[in-house]
């Protein structure tokens, strides 16, 4: 009988969240599953680590799943750091993070928890992917998603994707039977226009609300935005070398000894 797989799942939802409720119950189809994952909601984190103060964890039990689960003071990447140095016994074939409520695709994917988290596990050494729906609604319905979800990770276990490279994998917000299938994409070049709700508190001190819109101003038809405007899953694959090797021979011709 073939060993089943090792999987750390994690999240920036928190661990109670819908998303990693549901991307659990599909790991356990297919490996041993560590739950290692905030104790509340971490979202927009970033690669965010946790180093001027401790860090809780403790063992709890969500549901009746075989898995083993942890609940962490820290960071989505401090959560993975935690798993992969001091909570396994041995380092986890996969690290699956999500499923997030909410896009990370495009320049999303700087500032997501969710990503963070599977970067982190690549920094590690670990192949990972992050998981997302186009949908912030705490009740999202994530069963569609499911299938897709089990034959990406049964072809990343079994493909054996490199450790340095991620990834970022975002459904559309649509039935398992609209969903028109799966694109391989590169990320769309787009930005977020940051605006600030000024208010005041009661003791007439300023505050702010970030808000923002978001500007897709890419339009290629081999991006992430343009496969989940049409209806498919995208998957982008990402990596943690951020190195522009095509300014390197630019940079190179400049003049420093002036």
């Amino acid at each position: 009988m073939a060993k089943r797989p090792l999987i750390l799942v994690t999240n920036d939802d928190g661990i109670t969240a819908p998303g990693i409720r549901a991307l659990i119950e599909v790991m356990n189809k297919i490996g041993d599953v560590v739950v290692v994952a905030p104790d509340s909601p971490q979202s927009g984190m970033g690669h965010a680590i946790t180093i001027n103060s401790t860090l809780n964890c403790t063992e709890i039990k969500v549901d009746n799943g075989p898995q083993k689960e942890y609940q962490s003071s820290g960071t989505p990447a401090d959560c993975v750091k935690l798993a992969i140095n001091e909570l396994m016994a041995r380092k986890p074939d996969l690290c699956v993070s999500g499923i997030n409520h909410g896009s990370n695709a495009s320049i999303n994917v700087i500032y997501s928890g969710t990503m963070s988290a599977a970067i982190e596990a690549g920094i590690e050494g670990v192949p990972a992917i992050g998981f997302s729906l186009l949908d912030y609604q705490w009740t999202a319905n994530f069963n569609p998603l499911k299938p897709f979800i089990e034959t990406i990770v049964r072809n990343a276990l079994k493909e054996k994707i490199s450790s340095d490279v991620v990834l970022n994998v975002n459904f559309p917000l649509l039935g398992e039977n609209e969903i028109k299938g799966i694109k391989i994409c590169r990320q769309a070049k787009a930005r977020w226009v940051e605006k600030f709700d000024k208010r005041q508190s009661p003791m007439g001190k300023d505050y702010y609300w970030l808000t923002g819109e978001f500007i897709n101003e890419d339009r290629g038809e081999d991006t992430d935005e343009a496969a989940l405007a049409q209806g498919y899953i995208s998957i982008v694959p990402t990596q943690f070398d951020l190195t522009a090797h095509h300014a390197i021979q630019k940079l190179n011709s400049w003049n420093f000894e002036e």
